[in-house]
């Protein structure tokens, strides 16, 4: 297995068609990366969760995981609830390195790509 896993992590619903976006990008980047490479975890209503993921790190013999929000922007779960199960997480396996990148949202490719879809629903 890879050293790091990359960790898509999203809302989290317990309505399957919510998830299904998330998890055929989950599945799609696993085809490209390679099984190991990446996981799906979700902040609530839904699993696996961040613990559940970092347990299957471990176990597999990860030593990072990246968590890229899904999120939109940076409200209160990336500020208050993200942290306090990344904190949980790093209590349960300090032994494990955890690194959180800025939510999608705020990814300057990404906003152009709304921006288009957008601009295209304008007309």
């Amino acid at each position: 297995m890879p050293p790091v896993r990359l960790v898509l992590f999203a809302h989290g619903s317990a309505d399957p068609s919510w998830r299904a976006p998330f998890e055929a990008l989950h599945r799609d980047l696993v085809r490209m990366h390679g099984e190991g490479t990446v996981s799906l975890a979700y902040m609530e209503f839904a699993e696996p969760s961040l613990l559940d993921v970092g347990a299957e790190a471990r176990h597999d013999g990860v030593e990072r995981l990246r968590i890229l929000p899904l999120f939109m922007a940076g409200g209160a779960h990336l500020r208050r609830d993200l942290p306090e199960q990344v904190a949980r997480l790093g209590r349960r396996y300090p032994e494990l390195a955890v690194d959180v990148l800025p939510p999608i949202g705020d990814d300057e490719r990404f906003q152009e790509v709304l921006r288009r879809i957008a601009s295209d629903a304008c007309r």
